[in-house]
């Protein structure tokens, strides 16, 4: 409860003195003002929202029923109580009916004047109390209202999500099933035949390949779920980006994969990352970078310092995408997990490349992509480096873009 505030209006000053005095000494932490017209009175409750009024019916000039018209007007919540002469009963009654809360005999018994306030300060406090709760409610249900808008668009969106991953899922899965399929109505045919151990051998190696893209999207779907509840970890230490690179060259180009040629110029350059996620990341996009090129054709992998940043870039000479899809792609492609768009040729960002920028924005970095309609796609991953400060000497040319090492794998 706020102080209450109280004003009185009498042409008597008698009364002006002594009311307010009956009202400090009654009644604790109250706020009264007075004014001997009601003219004036009038301007001082338009400035002023109080929590009772009192005045004389009786005054020169504006009465107090006039007055009292007047408050219905402009304050019709706020309490007004008016003070009538001994017998005047006709007056007391066109008050109430004029809308006065109460109404006070003169001779002024204290006792039952301070009731009377008291009982129209809580009436207005409680009549207040229940507008601002009313108001409250309101502000609270449109909030409520938004809030289900909100969620109901999220799980809009979140239904769409999911059906364009599970198509993706869908397509990714195809291909290496079908070809396990193909490979082993293949292989039952040979033994009804004379085996042919190359072909045999052959088609082994395919459905080999088949089971590593099926358990590599296993591992993407998994990622996926982790990142989504905040379960996915990063295991960081300090690590050579250039050695790093070097073995998932190694690894992705072992047994049948394709021909690596290197230019080393840095031996070194470290970062704090998790090690076998930024791995992950390279060797999605490697696989992106075949899965969308032509045979024959060449990927480079180059390995650059731009100022206290490794960008690590991927570039094939695939189909590219469309100058006109790619702002829809890559707003896609920063949203969701991936999509694939067809467009003549087939190109794509699939769920491998949703898993790809997750790990480098878990770094604090970032995986941009250029892309040009029959010329390729170039992939770069910007990662932040530890670079000796002493060393460079705040040296703007140490801080420039320089090539610290180039693969070109031929497939």
């Amino acid at each position: 409860m706020t102080t209450p505030s109280i004003l009185i209006v009498d042409d008597d000053t008698a009364l002006l003195r002594a009311l307010p005095q009956t009202l400090y000494l009654r009644m604790d932490d109250i706020h009264v003002d007075t004014c001997d017209s009601a003219e004036r009175g009038l301007a001082m409750i338009r400035e002023h929202d109080y929590d009772a009024i009192i005045s004389d019916i009786k005054m020169p000039g504006m009465d107090g029923l006039e007055l009292l018209a007047r408050i219905q007007e402009l304050r019709p919540e706020t309490p007004t109580l008016l003070i009538t002469g001994h017998g005047e009963y006709d007056l007391a009654i066109r008050a109430l009916r004029g809308g006065a809360y109460d109404y006070i005999l003169k001779p002024i018994d204290r006792d039952s004047f301070v009731a009377a306030l008291q009982r129209a300060i809580q009436a207005y406090q409680l009549r207040r109390q229940v507008l601002e709760q009313h108001i409250a409610l309101s502000h609270h249900a449109r909030s409520l209202e938004w809030q289900v808008q909100k969620r109901t668009s999220e799980l809009v969106n979140a239904n769409e999500l999911k059906d364009k991953f599970l198509r993706i899922v869908s397509h990714e899965l195809k291909a290496p099933l079908s070809g396990l399929k193909g490979m082993t109505q293949f292989l039952y045919k040979q033994l009804d035949e004379e085996v042919n151990k190359q072909v045999f051998k052959q088609g082994l190696e395919d459905m080999s390949h088949a089971i590593d893209r099926t358990e590599v999207l296993v591992q993407d779907l998994l990622d996926t779920s982790m990142m989504d509840t905040n379960m996915f970890v990063l295991h960081r230490k300090h690590c050579n980006l250039v050695q790093l690179c070097q073995r998932v060259l190694s690894e992705y180009t072992a047994g049948a994969g394709p021909d690596v040629t290197s230019e080393i110029v840095a031996e070194t350059v470290e970062a704090e990352v998790d090690a076998e996620r930024i791995c992950q990341v390279l060797i999605n996009l490697l696989s992106n970078a075949r899965k969308y090129s032509v045979s024959p054709s060449t990927i480079t992998i180059r390995l650059q310092q731009v100022g206290y940043e490794a960008w690590i870039q991927v570039e094939d000479q695939g189909v590219g995408i469309p100058q006109e899809e790619q702002q829809h792609i890559f707003e896609q492609f920063y949203r969701a997990p991936g999509i694939e768009v067809q467009s003549g040729e087939q190109t794509g960002l699939g769920l491998g490349l949703y898993i790809a920028r997750k790990i480098v924005e878990r770094h604090s970095g970032r995986l941009d992509v250029e892309s040009a309609l029959g010329q390729g796609s170039t992939f770069t991953v910007i990662l932040p480096i530890s670079i000796d400060q002493e060393a460079t000497g705040q040296n703007s040319e140490n801080l420039a873009r320089h090539t610290l090492a180039t693969w070109t794998l031929t497939h």
